[in-house]
């Protein structure tokens, strides 16, 4: 164990990533189902933005849209499965400080991009919904392209005041994060310094990005639920929320897990817990979102045979 509480002695630290250590009978099958888990996201997510590309169809808001989450999901999952697999067939589990920290800034960069992309495509099903005559002006491609390029602009910005109170903390309790990768909670637990600033960072981050998709999100559903319920035919209802449903499954899915795990005291942490509930959104909704917004979507289904149609041609040249 390493023990120091100098700023330099802090910043020359290495951490032990424990990852799955208690179950070490364990350790191949897990490697084999991680691996096979991020080849199906990468070959997933890769299909659908292949598919949103080659069909000139699809080059509207909701899939250009569809086509950043795709994109996103890749990154976020790239950002701790990759070197999860190398600790866990290596069995090399040491990172530095710097490592750490840098891997704990893109996680929550892209978490709080998965955030503003969904409440982004909220947005646009209220207004495709609510005010379909006006869709093309409220969303149209200049305005789409605008609002996704200052998402994302946000998204690298909104972590970077909390990573710096981060990395100015202390390391000297222990050097063994419980988790498979470096999440706060994990962290914080080993700081020998007083973390209610970054406490207080963290709940703040949580407000502004957490819960003001959240609620804008919430907002766009209610008003989307209220025009589905003025619908007088069960037909036209039932098409009006198929539109919806894709989307609302992925964000019931994501808010469900990071909820559960984030809106909690650091006093409250469990490895254990933690490390469930992070499997649950940083592994099952990249490998599910493919699937959610492809399965009944026509539109997808064409694309995706245009596309096999142009790769056999290509093959067969």
């Amino acid at each position: 164990m390493y023990k120091g509480t100098s700023r330099n002695e802090s910043h020359a630290m290495q951490f032990t990533i424990l990852c799955f250590s208690d179950l070490p009978h364990l350790q191949i099958p897990l490697f084999i189902i991680f691996l096979t888990i991020y080849l199906n996201v990468i070959f997933g997510n890769t299909a659908v933005l292949f598919a949103i590309v080659s069909d000139p169809h699809l080059h509207t808001p909701m899939y250009i849209l569809l086509s950043n989450l795709s994109v996103l999901d890749i990154s976020y999952i790239s950002t701790t499965l990759p070197n999860l697999l190398i600790m866990l067939s290596t069995q090399h589990k040491i990172m530095s400080l710097v490592g750490c920290i840098t891997q704990m800034y893109f996680f929550i960069f892209f978490a709080c991009m998965e955030m503003n992309i969904l409440a982004v495509m909220a947005y646009d099903r209220y207004v495709a919904v609510c005010h379909p005559l006006h869709y093309t002006v409220l969303m149209s491609l200049r305005t789409c392209l605008v609002v996704i390029i200052s998402i994302w602009f946000a998204a690298l910005l909104e972590p970077v005041s909390f990573t710096i109170l981060v990395a100015n903390l202390s390391f000297c309790s222990s050097n063994q994060i419980d988790h498979f990768f470096c999440d706060v909670s994990p962290l914080l637990k080993l700081s020998c310094s007083d973390t209610t600033y970054v406490n207080m960072a963290t709940y703040i981050l949580g407000a502004l990005v957490g819960m003001s998709t959240f609620f804008m999100t919430l907002v766009s559903y209610i008003y989307i639920v209220f025009n589905i319920m003025n619908i007088h035919s069960v037909v036209g209802r039932s098409k009006t929320f198929s539109t919806c449903a894709s989307h609302l499954t992925s964000v019931l899915l994501y808010y469900g897990t990071t909820m559960s795990l984030y809106m909690r005291p650091t006093s409250m942490y469990s490895p254990s817990q933690d490390k469930f509930f992070s499997l649950l959104y940083i592994v099952l909704i990249p490998l599910l979102n493919p699937v959610i917004y492809t399965l009944k979507n026509k539109q997808f289904k064409d694309a995706f045979k245009k596309l096999i149609n142009i790769l056999c041609f290509v093959k067969n040249m």
